[in-house]
């Protein structure tokens, strides 16, 4: 079987009606609205109705630094579901939606791979149920009533050359990232630069998953900055009116999305934030409803744990309220060897000196995952490949840490290959060890919070910015803005702000090249170093291998 591809396992795989799935966790069908037969969202009433439910347990899962050579933090998130599923616990998985321009271009989905994915793939990672194209819709009438309210007559005096406010689209097109409008004369209005994101990168991607209801939803949404006046003082969505229109355009997007793993477990899958931009965790709405419904819940933040899990913490769980009692660092020897400096082309050879080179990586991560508070396993991903040598080398060097590595192979056997994950997620959650706290205070200046984030969980050496910079963090804790937490845009390949310095580098400079404020996200953007809010696509995208075959099925999905 491990000769198939991921669509043909999904494909192939045995679905129960999506009924069925929410029955596991005691929602009737009068709570589902369908999406066809196999996904349905969770209605707002079942949230509201089950908020004061006892909490079941938050398990993490995040990984080393992402390579080339693939982590599986997806794959293993589903394997470790099915896997505590198994062996008796109620059990679900919250994930984030697939953006459709990794898809088309070089990552691919998120669905999970092997025998450990959540179905329907091919939907998840195209239209699924239009929570993207709905983002994407109320986050363009706000560029749209903007350009509108100055070209008849600019009540609201926003200076042109300070719209912040730049259109999405939920497709890598680097043509778009710096783009001229209006042109064409009077009619058309006032020409003036700008540009556009990816949709996972907008502010609206993250007020909707940070939202815990339509109307903190609607209040988020009028709270975003999207122009300055002469005078610098800040326009909000609220001051253009469109907070309304945009909350009647997500009102849908904003309820859970369910659907089901390969052995037929529940899988809330919402949002899609990216994690080098944005927060990158799948939204409250869905963990905290699967958190009231089943007795654990296993969560993945984006890219390695520098990135998703820092802002897991600092981020979402201070801002919901969570309190995770488990982290699962996934790591592979092939991306071990490829941070101990070996090329890709090479990563199918024994090489037990890269191992032990690119270790240090996966100790970073366990230390600073320990500074949370939270217990920590290691989950090795299994590939083919991996020899006994390499695996024994990767097991001493985590014993040294103080933690356990434990063999996975769910990708190939499905929950029956983390049954032992499982048990030690179980031990380590039941324990009662954690003692979960963020990395930095809510009163701390905003700079000293970049700093903290830099040193402590970079090892950066110093962090520079221009004094435009810091008199712009110090004019946002004038207005109020001091007490939000940061959100770090940087690259995911390494601890340091240059993708090439892989392994655990330390003492380098984090060049903070621009902040900006998110307010209704609630966060501050601190941009680091060279990073896109609009990736492009590769010389040779997937989407060149994308199509219908004559029976009308997908291929080239993955």
């Amino acid at each position: 079987m491990a000769h198939q591809t991921d669509i043909e396992i999904a494909r192939a795989a045995h679905k129960l009606p999506i009924q069925e799935i929410g029955a596991k966790l005691g929602i009737g069908a009068e709570d589902l609205v369908p999406y066809g037969h196999d996904k349905a969202k969770v209605s707002q009433r079942l949230i509201e109705s089950v908020r004061n439910h006892a909490t079941g347990k938050l398990i993490l899962v995040t990984a080393i630094n992402p390579t080339p050579a693939g982590e599986g933090k997806t794959t293993t998130t589903v394997g470790l579901g099915d896997g505590l599923n198994r062996i008796g616990q109620r059990a679900a998985v919250c994930i984030r939606e697939a953006s459709l321009g990794p898809n088309f271009g070089m990552k691919g989905g998120a669905a999970g791979g092997g025998h450990a994915q959540i179905v329907p793939m091919e939907d998840m990672n195209l239209h699924f149920t239009g929570d993207f194209h709905a983002i994407t819709s109320a986050h363009n009438l706000l560029s749209a009533m903007i350009d509108n309210h100055i070209y008849w007559g600019n009540g609201l005096e926003i200076d042109q050359r300070r719209v912040v406010w730049r259109r999405v689209l939920d497709m890598n097109d680097r043509a778009l990232r710096d783009t001229v409008t209006s042109l064409g004369g009077v009619s058309n209005g006032f020409p003036r630069q700008t540009g556009f994101d990816i949709t996972v990168a907008s502010e609206v991607m993250a007020i909707l998953c940070l939202a815990t209801s339509l109307g903190d939803l609607e209040r988020r949404l009028g709270d975003m900055i999207v122009a300055y006046r002469r005078d610098k003082s800040p326009v909000t969505a609220r001051d253009i009116k469109a907070d309304g229109a945009m909350t009647v355009l997500l009102k849908d997007a904003l309820q859970p999305n369910l659907v089901q793993t390969l052995e037929n477990n529940p899988a809330f899958v919402h949002g899609g934030p990216f994690a080098n931009i944005a927060h990158g965790c799948n939204s409250v709405m869905a963990t905290t409803t699967a958190l009231k419904l089943a007795d654990y819940v296993v969560t993945e933040a984006g890219f390695g744990a520098d990135l998703g899990a820092e802002k897991f913490m600092d981020i979402k769980c201070r801002k919901a309220g969570l309190s995770p009692d488990a982290v699962v660092l996934v790591a592979t020897c092939r991306a071990i060897k490829m941070n101990g400096g070996v090329a890709k082309d090479d990563l199918g050879q024994e090489n037990v000196a890269a191992i032990e080179a690119g270790c240090p990586n996966v100790g970073r991560h366990i230390a600073n995952l320990a500074q949370f508070g939270v217990p920590v396993v290691v989950a090795i991903n299994h590939f083919l490949g991996d020899t006994e040598a390499e695996l024994a080398a990767v097991k001493a060097y985590v014993a040294e840490q103080g933690v356990e590595a434990i063999l996975c192979t769910h990708w190939a056997q499905g929950g029956a290959g983390t049954e032992a994950l499982a048990r030690k997620v179980v031990e380590m959650a039941e324990g009662g060890t954690a003692q979960f706290a963020p990395l930095y205070p809510d009163e701390m200046p905003l700079w000293e919070k970049i700093e903290t984030i830099a040193t402590r969980i970079y090892h950066a050496g110093e962090v520079t910015a221009d004094k435009s910079v810091r008199a712009q963090l110090a004019a946002w804790e004038a207005e109020g803005h001091g007490h939000l937490p940061i959100c770090m845009a940087k690259t995911q390949y390494s601890f340091s702000t240059d993708p090439a310095r892989r392994g655990a580098p330390s003492g380098h400079s984090v060049p903070v090249r621009e902040v900006r404020l998110a307010a209704g996200a609630g966060f501050i953007v601190v941009i680091c170093g060279e990073i896109m809010t609009m990736p492009g696509l590769p010389r040779v995208p997937s989407a060149e291998s994308i199509r219908l075959n004559a029976e009308g099925l997908i291929e080239g999905l993955f």
